[in-house]
């Protein structure tokens, strides 16, 4: 369900952003007919309706001859089913650049991304095959419900493993971009600096000694559903997603000792046939009004370094680059993933599934 107070913020954005665009801010579209319909695929619940808020209402604005059909959940699988029969029908999906990169020419298009200020950009944000969108962290979190005394609390990534000594249900994602290998080999005593390369493996067998006490969720949302609902106590979940849930009332301490951050992307899928008006839309993304209000909207860090978010109290509370974090953070290695994502990603659904 999303936050009456998330709804406000946006529809400031939005107007904000109206407001910019009729005082001569950033360029204009053509906003001639027939500019495209994009069929945009996120992830789906409240993370998807922001991007819609954020993103899609503002540059439609701009470009009035631009539309967007709005679908979830992402999958690189279902990228791969359109792409081989022919039938490709999605033009902006929400994935892990590691995931464009290994895959670029094959299931992505490479991209042709201009008009954008590069040296605003943080480093990694346009790839051969995806642009950034914003950075990503996934902190772990308590219901402070359940470790209501603060001296017996988790603190650490290591206490996310020790269910003899926090009991209660954990929950994680099962995509790669939320740390669920990086977290248990930061918990067996590998140092942030030495995760990459990753051992797979390793990071499995700790998994293990927490298999019948998590719920891995199918996606972000899921897992964001669940805690809200009370069904996890501890967990790893998108500062994104925490946001929402704390301006609905959801009591939740952050854990800030080392934290997993990657950057979220956008790729078109091979044989699109939107893919310049998608290129546009993605380049405009990665500028300062987008990059600002996407920020301010979920707590994320911006891609664009000269976006200037006016974050929410809420926001503030996850803000991974800001005093909040008190710990380290590990931005995940898109080099390595982009080598390794295919069969890691078979890896661990074998794991999964076992």
């Amino acid at each position: 369900m999303a936050s009456k107070r998330v709804l406000g913020i946006l529809s400031t954005l939005v107007c904000a952003s109206l407001l910019a665009a009729c005082a001569g801010g950033e360029s204009e579209g053509s906003g001639k007919k027939g500019d495209g319909k994009l069929t945009f695929v996120a992830y789906g619940g409240d993370g998807q309706k922001t991007m819609e808020e954020a993103w899609q209402k503002p540059y439609m604005k701009k470009n009035p001859g631009v539309s967007f059909v709005n679908t979830s959940p992402t999958d690189v699988a279902q990228v791969k089913a359109q792409v081989q029969s022919g039938q490709v029908k999605w033009d902006v999906i929400a994935t892990s650049p590691a995931a464009a990169e290994q895959n670029c020419g094959t299931l992505f298009e490479p991209l042709e991304i201009t008009g954008v200020k590069r040296s605003e950009l943080v480093e990694q944000s346009i790839g051969k095959c995806y642009t950034g969108n914003f950075i990503n962290a996934t902190p772990i979190a308590y219901r402070t419900k359940a470790f209501p005394d603060p001296a017996k609390a988790p603190k650490t990534v290591a206490d996310f493993f020790d269910t003899k000594k926090f009991p209660g249900k954990r929950g994680l994602v099962n995509n790669l971009q939320n740390g669920i290998l990086e977290y248990p080999l930061l918990a067996d005593g590998v140092s942030p600096g030495n995760l990459y390369p990753l051992d797979v493996d390793r990071s499995l067998k700790k998994l293990d000694t927490i298999r019948d006490q998590t719920t891995f969720a199918p996606n972000v949302g899921a897992l964001q559903q669940a805690v809200g609902a009370g069904q996890v106590d501890i967990f790893a979940l998108p500062d994104s997603r925490i946001t929402p849930l704390l301006q609905d009332g959801v009591d939740i301490t952050v854990v800030w000792d080392v934290t997993v951050t990657s950057i979220n992307g956008f790729a078109v899928p091979k044989g699109s046939s939107e893919k310049k008006n998608a290129e546009k839309f993605m380049a405009w993304v990665l500028g300062p009004e987008a990059s600002a209000n996407i920020s301010q909207a979920l707590g994320t860090a911006p891609i664009n370094k000269a976006a200037k978010p006016n974050l929410s109290k809420e926001a503030k509370q996850v803000e991974v680059y800001g005093p909040a974090n008190t710990g380290k953070t590990v931005l995940q290695d898109i080099d390595w993933y982009a080598k390794n994502f295919n069969d890691v990603t078979t890896k661990l659904q074998n794991w999964l599934a076992g």
